[in-house]
């Protein structure tokens, strides 16, 4: 997308709280919008409301509410009301202050149309989601320093376990080496069912079952303990035939041509991976982003200065988190590093798939092809 000259719009930026000048936000936009930015508690992620002042400096004349996860480097727009261009731009000049990478926007009022107006693009709708999940059925986004990441196909997991299972067929899906549509439920839960250490997907076993999958991709896992995880919570009877799985793993391992690496693979690893053409399955622990410790794995795909560029499976509907926010989700690689500190031991787990060979040859891959759901692939 070619850069766009900005005209500088006089703003404030105020924390949103549920009292939060309420009669301005009432005089701006419909009592529908004001109701769903009181809907849910949206305090974890900041919530603020940019707003434009008229000419008296006084009255808002425009105002939008914008939110983020924690220890990410993007802003949502969930809605804007008033004169929407003034409000839009003055969170766009917001996100340049604080040098982040990416706005979103929020399908709930905002037509096509006016989001392209404003710079943005669509982001395709998602393939699937689970039953609970809410949020709008379109979004937009805005790179910030005007260079577009690829788009993977989005699909939200339906189990609180198959985190592992959707970033390995998503991955496959943006690699060209599956069609997008193929992703549905059946999909994930065949892909678990093989991949599974009961409930959860460890690193061995999960790059196995990616191995076992796809023969054609190149795998590497990066673990950097030789003891069993993600198995810490657990009773020590529960412990032990989990225990002996993973050792079963990395014998299967052995035997599929699938190498483990005893160390952790750094953010300028991944950045490095990522520039051949390689997606790398991350195990980050969800307590900056969501505030729980608790392993899951994200797909790491994309880069941007200063931010590796992600697609998290799961979002948090009760914090007014969406499809929107995980997908296409620039993470600042200092907070990417800390997030894949997994337990308090602090081990680390990656799952680096190749791009697939052909003949014995790496594929070149699609090149920027679209698949016939319109989404974008590597």
């Amino acid at each position: 997308m070619a850069a766009q000259q900005e005209t500088p719009v006089r703003s404030v930026v105020v924390p949103f709280e549920p009292d939060t000048s309420l009669d301005a936000l009432r005089r701006l936009g419909p009592h529908e919008v004001v109701e769903r930015w009181h809907a849910v508690d949206r305090s974890t992620q900041a919530p603020h409301i940019v707003a434009v002042p008229g000419d008296d400096g006084e009255e808002w004349v425009a105002a939008a509410l914008v939110t983020a996860r924690p220890h990410t480097a993007y802003l949502k727009i969930v809605d804007a009301v008033g004169d929407v261009p003034a409000a839009v731009a003055a969170v766009v000049a917001h996100a340049r202050g604080l040098e982040l990478a990416q706005v979103k926007w929020e399908g709930w009022t905002v037509s096509p149309e006016a989001a392209a107006a404003a710079g943005f693009v669509p982001l395709c709708p998602p393939l699937g989601q689970p039953d609970n999940a809410t949020g709008p059925a379109t979004g937009h986004v805005r790179w910030l320093d005007d260079r577009a990441v690829t788009e993977p196909p989005y699909y939200g997991q339906t189990t609180h376990f198959t985190c592992g299972a959707v970033t390995a067929l998503v991955a496959q899906a943006h690699a060209g080496v599956m069609p997008a549509e193929s992703i549905n439920r059946r999909a994930e839960l065949t892909f678990w069912r093989d991949a599974t250490n009961f409930p959860a997907c460890e690193p061995v076993g999960l790059g196995v079952a990616v191995r076992r999958a796809w023969p054609s991709s190149p795998v590497a896992v990066h673990l950097d303990t030789d003891r069993p995880v993600m198995l810490d919570h657990l009773s020590e009877s529960e412990q032990e035939w989990r225990a002996c799985l993973q050792r079963m793993s990395r014998t299967d391992a052995d035997g599929v041509g699938v190498p483990v690496h005893p160390r952790h693979l750094s953010v300028a690893a991944i950045r490095d991976a990522i520039d051949r053409g390689e997606h790398v399955l991350l195990l980050v622990s969800l307590a900056g982003m969501q505030g729980f410790d608790v392993p899951h794995w994200v797909l790491c795909h994309g880069t941007v200065p200063g931010a590796v560029v992600i697609e998290d499976p799961w979002a948090d509907a009760a914090k007014g988190d969406t499809w929107v926010d995980a997908h296409l989700l620039p993470v600042a690689d200092p907070s990417l590093d800390e997030m894949s500190a997994v337990s308090a031991d602090g081990f680390h787990g990656a799952v680096a798939i190749g791009r697939p060979r052909r003949g014995g040859v790496p594929s070149s891959g699609p090149g920027g092809e679209q698949s016939d759901n319109g989404c974008l692939q590597r």
